[in-house]
């Protein structure tokens, strides 16, 4: 057992007080704090304390005896490298429209960017590396997310209700065809559209939007997708993206609800803090409301367009302290564990795990040693280290628990 120190990751959507605060730094930061690594991802991984207080990289520490760090089975199935990577998310501005690859996508995109000799940090590569990339996002903070094509006769009406004639030969697309089919064809249209329909049509949309919520209030349904899309018109004035987001669900997580995004889910998150896991990846198929490289005809490959809504997912206790957010995804499991003073969680080990302290203070023993943890410290556990024992030290003790989706439930005493 070994603290863990995260490395912070600057972009200009990020909290210049979020991740600082919950860390007990000083408020604002220097720069826009985005997200807090925790892993072992080679664009940025974490740093092991060492008993001396020096730093070792979580990366040079695996290689150094991944069985014995990750476990042999870990090892036979993912290969010597740590599964999953965990996050601290802080969002004060929205991502970018993006999706992610299956795990054939992803390495077929990846040998085939490879053969044409493109680097791994080119600008327009799209693999980074041959893996997929599930995710789940925990809310720490009310969160707002676009997720997931809404079912087509609710966007019909909503495209309806902004009465804009310009818009009906595109709502002709899907009101002709109510299913995938037509969300796939008007989604093209619009992430395609030449700049000068573009320019033309996007005006006329969001004056719809103004009048929407404008207008009288009786029966308007959909006042959140209407303000966001106008919001986000503001960050990104001309982005086809703006348009793609009137076919998206609008969703609000409350502190403690979770997100499960599977390969070709769409999606951009808006604003809030969560605790994010995810596969060990960084493939990103990009649509828009971003200046980064977009490249639409391989999002469009990877996309998944039934429409179907994307549950709020609830966690369900495996113990007197723990609740686990089940997904399918066999990279990583994502608990909670919460205490007050003097309460006690024993974690039974087995394969790498991360603790996370996003709330309170906690001690957590293993094998003789103590680590005290307080917010925005956390801790690594190898494989071959026994159960541990998680105290509370102060009320309202919060502790985010990273490990391997094939592990049970039987870890909470």
């Amino acid at each position: 057992m070994h603290s863990l120190e995260g490395a912070v990751r600057s972009y200009a959507w990020g909290s210049r007080t979020a991740i600082a605060a919950l860390c007990g730094r000083k408020v604002p930061s220097d720069h826009p704090e985005a997200e807090l690594w925790l892993g072992a991802h080679p664009a940025d991984p974490a740093r092991v304390v060492l008993p001396t207080d020096d730093t070792v990289s979580l990366l040079e520490v695996l290689d150094s005896d991944p069985h014995g760090h990750l476990g042999t089975p870990t090892v036979e199935r993912f290969g010597a490298r740590l599964p999953f990577l965990l996050k601290l998310l802080a969002a004060e501005e929205p991502l970018s429209l993006q999706a992610h690859p299956s795990a054939r996508q992803a390495a077929e995109g990846f040998a085939r960017e490879d053969s044409l000799g493109l680097a791994i940090d080119s600008p327009i590569r799209n693999y980074k590396d041959a893996s997929h990339k599930p995710e789940l996002v925990v809310a720490l903070t009310r969160f707002e997310a676009l997720a997931g094509f809404r079912e087509a006769h609710r966007t019909v009406a909503l495209l309806e209700a902004l009465h804009v004639p310009e818009l009906e030969p595109y709502l002709g697309l899907l009101a002709g065809q109510p299913d995938s089919g037509g969300l796939r064809a008007l989604f093209t249209t619009w992430i395609t559209l030449p700049p000068t329909a573009l320019l033309a049509l996007l005006p006329r949309v969001l004056d719809g939007c103004v009048a929407y919520l404008t207008g009288p209030e009786n029966g308007r349904e959909f006042v959140e997708e209407i303000r966001t899309t106008l919001q986000l018109a503001e960050f990104y004035p001309g982005d086809a993206g703006v348009l793609a987001s009137l076919l998206l669900n609008r969703i609000t997580l409350e502190p403690g609800d979770g997100l499960y995004l599977a390969a070709g889910n769409l999606h951009a998150y808006l604003h809030g803090m969560g605790v994010e896991i995810m596969a060990n990846s960084d493939n990103v198929l990009r649509g828009g409301l971003t200046p980064k490289h977009v490249d639409v005809p391989e999002l469009l490959r990877v996309l998944d367009f039934g429409a179907a809504s994307v549950p709020i997912l609830a966690a369900e206790s495996v113990g007197p302290f723990e609740w686990r957010y089940r997904t399918p995804a066999p990279e990583f499991a994502l608990s909670r564990v919460e205490l007050g003073p003097g309460d006690e969680a024993v974690l039974a080990p087995g394969g790498p795990q991360i603790l996370l302290c996003t709330n309170g203070a906690v001690s957590v023993e293993c094998d003789g040693g103590t680590v005290d943890l307080d917010s925005g410290d956390s801790v690594w556990l190898s494989h071959s280290d026994p159960e541990s024992v998680v105290r509370g030290r102060s009320d309202g003790a919060q502790v985010f628990r990273a490990r391997l989706g094939e592990l049970g439930d039987d870890s909470v005493g």
